[in-house]
């Protein structure tokens, strides 16, 4: 694993880590391939193995190494189970009867590609395929029954109506509408927050971290998934659709944004006030986590 400490070093390490993730990635993907249609799998992995920043499972790599956790195959198989929710959430928030996104990760969208029928199917199969995914890293990595039960639930929870869902949901029903800064923070404190603090919570939760210690973390994944928002907000505001490889923008489709209720400067100064309070909570969790301190500084320096 890439030590941090010099220029460079942290984009080698997430350069490292995603490639691990990719490999976790294609491992499960693999195992669906044998019990699915042919046309339904090729859209699974169109969705799954699209590329990204992969950001999810290296939190919760990150945080169940610096509980004391190893870094096996098992815990990027762990990481895989998040990065295959957020990958099927992806594919149906992109689909004509939501934000009708033509361009992904710098590609056609898995429905321009597969179908609107297929890709509705394939993002489906992901949602039971995470959970088992996550069930059988769990097994690997030597959990046992109420820990594990503990970590497939934080997923399931995260991913749900009270979560993530719940925040598309309400994005949905946000289009056109100008939110007030209490509504814009639920809506993405769901939708983007709730999947990003649960990646903490199950590393922590796998290596067996203590109560204080896995709560502290899960609030510095509320704020740094807070802060990932507004900084896609921004980026959203300052970047060109080819420069961030998704179309079409949170403007175009009438939606409300940290930038258009605060302004560019106010939503960067939001930004990074999200960052020093997830920095203040990894301080109190009390585990040495140079990793995860740089990720929290990560997210609003990214250029995509």
């Amino acid at each position: 694993m890439t030590e941090l400490g010099e220029p460079g070093q942290f984009s080698a390490y997430m350069v490292e880590e995603a490639a691990r993730v990719e490999l976790a990635l294609e491992r499960a993907v693999e195992r669906l391939d044998s019990s699915l249609k042919a046309d339904v799998a090729a859209a699974v992995r169109h969705g799954v193995m699209g590329g990204g920043k992969r950001l999810r499972p290296i939190l919760c790599v990150s945080a169940y190494g610096a509980c004391g956790g190893s870094r096996t195959e098992g815990a990027y198989d762990l990481g895989a189970s998040l990065e295959m929710i957020h990958a099927y959430s992806l594919m149906h928030d992109d689909l004509p009867c939501m934000d009708d996104a033509e361009l992904r990760r710098g590609r056609p969208t898995t429905h321009r590609t597969h179908g609107e029928a297929i890709t509705i199917r394939a993002g489906a199969v992901l949602i039971p395929a995470a959970a088992l995914q996550a069930l059988y890293a769990c097994r690997h990595l030597g959990c046992g029954p109420e820990q594990t039960r503990a970590v497939v639930q934080e997923l399931m929870s995260a991913a749900g109506a009270g979560g993530m869902v719940g925040g598309q949901w309400l994005d949905l029903l946000g289009e056109g509408r100008s939110l007030g800064a209490a509504e814009l923070d639920g809506l993405h404190r769901r939708k983007t927050g709730a999947l990003l603090a649960a990646s903490l919570t199950m590393g922590a939760l796998a290596a067996g971290a203590e109560d204080r210690v896995a709560e502290a973390l899960q609030s510095y994944g509320r704020a740094v998934g807070l802060a990932f928002q507004i900084a896609d907000d921004i980026l959203d505001a300052t970047e060109s659709a080819a420069t961030l490889g998704k179309n079409p923008s949170d403007a175009d489709l009438g939606k409300s944004t940290y930038v258009s209720l605060y302004g560019l400067d106010e939503a960067k100064r939001r930004a990074a006030e999200q960052v020093a309070r997830a920095l203040d909570e990894l301080g109190r969790s009390g585990v040495d986590a140079p990793h995860l301190e740089a990720l929290a500084r990560y997210v609003v320096a990214r250029e995509k």
